[in-house]
């Protein structure tokens, strides 16, 4: 018998009886759809000034920053409380999907490439200023979520689609978390796989329950990748034998082994772009928002008669997310493949082994920002609630609070920089222990490459998020 983990969410005396309830994700969905709601409203009909809308001032100060604590602390906690799943559940009551996703299409490229579509269309069309196109954003993603899996069967669109689903699913890797079996054992003696398969139950027992739509079998499965942690398997396995445990955070960035539903990181060259984007991606969302980008595209357009921003922030975008990354890892897998003896290895095969080592750190950067932006802006959603309220006619006593603000930018930058230094710290083990299970005696001569490209990102971070920063979208305690 396996050895019981240390920490089971399910298993915790009130936490875990509201897991096992078949309820629980539409109780943790309703109230982030009527936020939703709230925020298309008030995006499309409020106030166009960002500062003074729910729509961009939950959507790009609170919702970024809190969703990856959520990831860092609890796991992909977001993904089972997701909204859009609540009214495609409620669409498929009346439309019953008939197609199959192409096998082709099974891979994470199309994703990769809206989640790039994602960052550049912020950036294109100021959406932190925009309140009636972030709520344009909103319906879009409603829309295409019930469409998709109203077509496809199965979570179509969750695990081929979603960008905001395959960042939370790479961001995932850092939690302590995931769902998983407690004793392997009795999951060889099931002989039903309802984890997988779902169950047929009476009505008196609460009705029929769903396997995992993601196609992980249990058993099999390892790591958060595309686990939405919607509790399916937990409701339907028959022998309560599925939880939320604690595990070594990274673990399914380390080891190669073969899992349900994904097969191997290594011969997975989608998972190492995706990787690989995450972590670019968080550079290139913050230097969107410091001087010396605005005077060096001022500086493009100038030279290059581009009158337009468009083709400006697509250059940009090429730079840091596509030849970055190239003068950057082929050099450094080049080395990995010199320092180690193993000259007849692709540099391929070693590039998509290691890239994950890059995430730990990527993620520092899309926490230290966001958390920048939520400890700075911390209390700016108490007077746009207010305003918001007193527009439907509902007054509260008191004045609306617009001189609320948040901590001093000096000790937000702090934060971000022990932040950072974790990261890197956190990139350095992975790195390691990659080297480890790969190279075995020539791990240190493994992993010296990477570690000099984890300290030259974390140098470009360090250096980015200590520049002043376009605080968009908030007052600061200042808006009147």
């Amino acid at each position: 018998m396996a050895p019981a983990p240390a920490v089971d969410l399910v298993r915790l005396p009130l936490l875990g009886r509201f897991l096992r309830w078949r309820g629980a994700r539409p109780a943790l969905q309703m109230p982030l759809l009527l936020l939703a709601i709230a925020m298309v409203w008030h995006g499309l009909a409020g106030p166009q000034l960002a500062p003074k809308n729910l729509a961009t001032t939950l959507s790009w100060v609170h919702y970024r920053s809190i969703l990856v604590i959520s990831l860092l602390i609890a796991g992909n906690v977001f993904c089972a409380a997701c909204p859009f799943m609540l009214v495609r559940q409620v669409a498929r009551r009346f439309v019953r999907p008939r197609f199959t996703w192409p096998q082709r299409l099974r891979t994470k490229w199309l994703s990769l490439a809206l989640l790039i579509l994602i960052l550049y269309s912020y950036e294109l069309f100021r959406l932190w200023s925009s309140p009636r196109l972030t709520a344009w954003l909103i319906l879009a993603y409603f829309a295409g979520a019930v469409a998709v899996d109203s077509l496809f069967k199965h979570a179509t669109f969750c695990k081929f689609l979603c960008p905001i689903g395959q960042f939370n699913f790479v961001a995932s890797a850092i939690s302590p978390l995931e769902v998983a079996v407690r004793d392997p054992d009795v999951c060889s003696g099931c002989r039903t796989k309802d984890c997988i398969r779902g169950r047929r139950t009476t009505v008196a027992a609460g009705g029929p329950r769903r396997g995992c739509e993601m196609a992980l079998f249990q058993p099999l499965k390892s790591g958060n990748m595309d686990c939405t942690f919607c509790l399916d398997c937990i409701h339907a396995c028959p022998h309560d034998n599925i939880g939320i445990v604690s595990r070594r955070p990274g673990e399914e960035m380390v080891y190669d082994r073969r899992r349900s539903g994904i097969g191997r990181f290594s011969r997975r060259p989608d998972l190492a772009a995706l990787s690989i984007v995450f972590t670019f991606g968080a550079l290139i969302n913050a230097l969107g928002m410091i001087g010396p980008v605005y005077t060096l595209e001022a500086w493009l357009a100038r030279t290059l008669h581009l009158p337009q921003r468009a083709p400006i922030l697509g250059l940009l975008f090429v730079a840091v997310l596509i030849v970055a990354p190239l003068l950057l890892i082929t050099p450094t897998c080049l080395l990995t493949q010199r320092l180690t003896g193993m000259r007849s290895t692709p540099l391929t095969d070693i590039a998509r082994r290691y890239a994950h080592c890059l995430v730990p750190l990527g993620f520092s950067i899309w926490l230290a920002h966001y958390s920048y932006h939520l400890l700075t802006g911390l209390w700016t959603f108490v007077p746009v609630a207010q305003s918001a309220l007193s527009d439907l006619g509902i007054f509260l006593p008191g004045p609306v609070r617009w001189d609320l603000g948040g901590i001093s930018p000096a000790a937000a930058t702090s934060i971000e920089q022990f932040l950072i230094g974790c990261g890197l710290l956190g990139s350095l083990q992975t790195a390691w222990r990659i080297a480890e299970s790969v190279h075995g005696a020539a791990k240190r001569r493994a992993v010296l490459p990477w570690a000099v490209l984890c300290l030259l990102l974390w140098s470009a971070a360090l250096w980015l998020l200590s520049q002043p920063m376009d605080m968009r979208g908030t007052f600061l305690g200042n808006g009147n």
